[in-house]
């Protein structure tokens, strides 16, 4: 019986405030969905950096005769100045492994590597990608040791370190977590005082029904705890729209983010349920404080 009119009391709640539940859960919602967006372009960066921070490599590109290196004076690299080269990187202590790459070998493996945007792959032609020396290095951080002596180096066109390319591309994934959780922890705000609102304008609707309940000596958890789950139910539902909403950040956005950038590992489906867990326990967890704490300040039940 307590429980049936415990559960009464709670649709009859929803019901009258009909238009303010909605807004809860569609404010619920958006916080949850931005709040578990940011914890997965957070899990996404982690993910990304584990996988390919000890794949990086220092790409030498020697001159050709396309180069805009007024060093290379409009002319190919000697063998002289190739073995050369080879030879300075194999006394390096940092470099822990050395791969000549000729122009057709770089021609295909730039079709292969961008296949997914032929657009960009007819735009350039064989020959544009000049000969290079791919260099694995044993600790990724020692890179300035290796790319300070190779620059001013007879036959270096450039030298590029693929760890600032990524430094940069990791940089503005950062930027969109803080910016979905900063956008979050607003909309948590407004919720929070949706449920205030919502809660306190329940118990003025039943605020007979509490005082006979109360009349009777019913203990004060039993009167406030439909309110409490009102607002509970109420992040419950908002928790499962933002659990769609998440879905779709994967797939439109980390995974076409993978795909288009091609450097970026994606994000598997159990880290997906894992954040989409913890967004729809701590709406109902925020949610139902919001409702006992509004209970204890302003009704004094």
């Amino acid at each position: 019986m307590r429980a049936q009119f415990v559960l009464q009391e709670i649709w009859i709640g929803l019901r009258r405030n009909l238009t303010m539940t909605i807004s809860l859960v569609i404010t619920v919602a958006i916080a949850m969905a931005l709040f578990g967006t940011g914890l997965l372009i957070r899990n996404q960066v982690s993910v990304s950096k584990d996988y390919w921070y000890d794949k990086i490599e220092v790409s030498v590109f020697l001159c050709a005769k396309t180069s805009s290196n007024p060093a290379c004076r409009k002319q190919d690299a000697t063998q002289q100045q190739k073995d050369d080269i080879k030879a300075t990187l194999e006394k390096m202590p940092q470099v822990a492994k050395v791969e000549y790459e000729t122009r057709e070998q770089a021609y295909a493996r730039f079709k292969d590597r961008f296949e997914s945007n032929p657009s960009f792959v007819n735009s350039t032609r064989p020959g544009d990608i000049p000969d290079s020396f791919r260099i694995r290095l044993k600790d990724p951080q020692q890179y300035k040791g290796v790319v300070e002596p190779l620059i001013s180096k007879a036959g270096v066109d450039q030298v590029i370190n693929e760890q600032e390319i990524l430094k940069k591309f990791f940089k503005i994934l950062n930027g969109l977590q803080w910016a979905a959780l900063l956008i979050a922890l607003f909309q948590v705000v407004a919720a929070v005082l949706l449920v205030g609102n919502t809660v306190r304008l329940s118990a003025f609707n039943r605020r007979r029904e509490t005082g006979i309940m109360r009349l009777v000596g019913a203990s004060n958890t039993y009167i406030q705890m439909p309110f409490i789950l009102e607002g509970a139910i109420a992040g419950l539902i908002g928790g499962l729209f933002a659990a769609i909403l998440l879905v779709f950040s994967k797939t439109l956005l980390l995974d076409r983010l993978a795909g288009q950038m091609q450097f970026t590992t994606q994000l598997s489906w159990g880290a997906v349920l894992a954040v989409i867990v913890l967004s729809i326990c701590f709406g109902v967890l925020l949610c139902a404080v919001a409702s006992f704490l509004t209970l204890r300040r302003y009704l004094k039940i």
